[in-house]
């Protein structure tokens, strides 16, 4: 068989990437050998990064096609094989780029990703039902999104994507971020326990380890945008991402209520006292559109939770930073939010056209839009020597 066609075959297999790794296998050292015979049948081994990898099927599907698809190629035969310890070390080497450990990619002068943290004051405001509607609603726009469930003892995030039994691949101690359907990597607290009902009971030293294992002992690759979802309030883990990453920007999450507003400027006052700047506020759970109203062609607003919250947070913030805090969007309180986060399928993929996925993909694009800001950064400067 001529080498014209073994170098389509390759080229084909360069298409193909790693469904956790986003990288073609050819790059990464998975593609073992291949052989043609005289009647164009083709013997592909793919070696996965680990035994009983649990996307093998979506690989040995992207694979199959890719390889059929070239002209000539009458039958395709794959053997899905396993790296040695040797293999996944290389794997590891190229991936990391023979960078030291415990690096924090985000937080290096030259990352170009934009990472929001989306806080909120006290707990039952739907944060994470905010966050993942926000980070499909960015991936709809063809960025690479990353999400970081912070929220060490009430992660949920995973179960709002889907992906609440998934558990990640790692090559030796470097960690996959788990894939979803829309295209969003994410890693949990939750994904990392031997058990899905295990309760997590730790203290300052063993959330700040945890943080830094989820941003630095992952692998994410080139992220357009990193969102983290916060526990609420001002404790250790707010202070710990402060610390790590001074660059990230601040999403303040408040319901209109007077309650959830005065705590909401606290969870803003603590980012702002890390040196970090708060891009926005959402005001959640805003109003309920009347049903009856509505079918008959009006707008009737019951404000179940109170009025005017999302709003006191932005005035009192931008007056007490000396910069504007604006209120990036009103979420609607809507059944289908509810139902899409129980069910795996956030609202702006289950129900683009109810409201509240309208307003939610408007403030994924507004923050998305954002051009990358010098708080935070490392400018590389060091002071001239006087004369």
């Amino acid at each position: 068989m001529s080498s014209t066609l073994l170098e389509q075959v390759r080229a084909a297999l360069a298409t193909v990437n790693d469904p956790e790794i986003k990288r073609p296998i050819t790059d990464l050292g998975m593609v073992d050998s291949v052989e043609i015979d005289d009647a164009g049948g083709v013997d592909v081994t793919v070696l996965l990064t680990v035994a009983g990898c649990p996307l093998k099927d979506t690989i040995n599907r992207d694979v199959t096609a890719a390889v059929a698809a070239v002209d000539g190629i009458s039958d395709v035969r794959l053997t899905l094989g396993v790296m040695t310890d040797e293999q996944r070390a290389g794997l590891k080497e190229i991936l990391s780029d023979g960078k030291a450990q415990r690096e924090i990619p985000f937080a290096q002068p030259g990352s170009l990703t934009k990472v929001f943290a989306i806080a909120s004051g006290k707990g039952g405001v739907g944060k994470s039902s905010v966050t993942v509607n926000l980070a499909l609603g960015m991936a709809a726009q063809g960025l690479k999104v990353g999400v970081v469930d912070a929220d060490i003892y009430g992660h949920s995030v995973p179960a709002m994507l889907g992906v609440a039994d998934s558990r990640p691949t790692q090559v030796d101690d470097l960690i996959m971020p788990v894939p979803t359907a829309s295209g969003v990597s994410v890693i949990s607290i939750g994904m990392l326990k031997p058990r899905r009902d295990q309760v997590v009971a730790w203290r300052g030293p063993m959330l700040d380890r945890a943080l830094v294992q989820m941003l630095a002992d992952v692998y994410w690759g080139d992220l357009d945008v990193l969102l983290l979802d916060l526990p609420p309030g001002t404790g250790d883990i707010a202070i710990s991402l402060g610390q790590h990453l001074p660059g990230a920007e601040v999403v303040v999450v408040t319901t209109p209520q007077e309650a959830a507003a005065e705590v909401a400027e606290r969870a803003g006052t603590m980012a702002s006292m890390m040196h970090q700047r708060v891009v926005g506020v959402v005001e959640n759970m805003s109003y309920l559109p009347c049903p009856h109203c509505t079918e008959e062609g009006r707008e009737h607003r019951l404000e179940v939770f109170g009025s005017g919250g999302g709003q006191r947070v932005a005035e009192t913030l931008s007056s007490r930073f000396g910069y504007d805090v604006p209120v990036l969007g009103q979420v609607p309180l809507d059944t289908s939010l509810r139902e899409g986060g129980d069910a795996g399928k956030p609202i702006v993929e289950s129900d683009p056209t109810a409201p509240a996925a309208a307003i939610l993909r408007d403030i994924a694009q507004r923050l998305a839009g954002r051009g990358r800001g010098l708080a935070g950064m490392q400018l590389g400067l060091t002071p001239a020597n006087k004369l």
